[in-house]
């Protein structure tokens, strides 16, 4: 593999995870866009991913600190020490913790039959645009919700949410945002809440993929991609979480819905043509 193809996939991949159009509908689109082959099998493209989300883990991570500092403290402190904790703070951590839940186990059972069904890039133009269409639909609720508010309902029901973007051109921060708009969520509130949303979710991933990569190794010629990939995913994701909440503060998500479809139909006028 490139280190040139390491780069641009580390890029899409970290403007797309926090981003509402689909890592892993990208992910798919860009290598068959441009012809790219560079894993000779599905165990040697999951070993490079695995590096790409790790990229955006620690993305997420820094961006967050401020955040993350006192959810992990406060959560830690509301089970073994509860008389002393910040027990609204420590709550909520462990609310966090549990919307990954859903998704954990669907991914775990489904993984293969995702990987062998899904994933076409018709299937990801379609998926692009029909909830780029369900995300301007929630957007346009006037919701005023804050992070505080943010209960055990909220975690049951984004969190099954984050079920759906197990279908690549989805996207996990665009269902969640979705979700949190629809329930009455402001815009950053909304952003905010599948930032902290995915750091489980990747998080959980990673450890499980890392485990499996430690005992298969590395293939051979990976290293170098694998890290420049780590490198590209993790400064690209955290430049987009700090554009989008910027970006939020003054306008809708409409600018992302309008890029799905535009990369929707592309794709699908790529098809009808046989270009690819």
């Amino acid at each position: 593999m490139s280190i040139f193809h390491a780069i641009v996939l580390g890029l899409v991949q970290g403007l797309t995870e926090f981003l509402p159009i689909s890592s892993s509908g990208h992910l798919i689109l860009a290598p068959w866009l441009f012809g790219w082959n560079d894993f000779n099998d599905l165990a040697i493209q999951k070993a490079f991913d695995t590096s790409l989300h790790l990229g955006t883990l620690i993305a997420v991570l820094f961006y967050l600190r401020s955040d993350l500092v006192p959810y992990v403290r406060e959560g830690i402190r509301v089970v073994v020490a509860p008389k002393s904790a910040n027990k609204a703070v420590g709550r909520r951590a462990w609310m966090f913790v549990l919307s990954a839940i859903p998704a954990g186990i669907a991914g775990a059972i489904a993984e293969d039959w995702i990987t062998e069904k899904l994933g076409t890039p018709a299937l990801v133009a379609i998926s692009l645009m029909l909830f780029g269409a369900v995300l301007v639909w929630a957007d346009r609720q006037s919701g005023t919700r804050d992070l505080d508010s943010f209960s055990t309902r909220d975690a049951l029901l984004i969190g099954a949410a984050q079920v759906i973007a197990l279908n690549p051109g989805t996207s996990r921060s665009g269902i969640t945002i979705t979700a949190a708009r629809k329930f009455g969520f402001s815009r950053d509130a909304a952003a905010r809440v599948s930032f902290l949303m995915s750091v489980p979710v990747i998080g959980g991933a990673v450890l499980l993929k890392l485990a499996k990569l430690a005992n298969d190794g590395i293939p051979k010629g990976f290293v170098t991609p694998m890290i420049v990939g780590v490198i590209a995913a993790g400064i690209s994701g955290w430049f987009a979480m700090w554009g989008m909440i910027r970006l939020l503060r003054s306008r809708s998500f409409t600018p992302f819905v309008m890029y799905r479809f535009v990369a929707g139909i592309s794709v699908l006028a790529l098809l009808a043509s046989s270009f690819r």
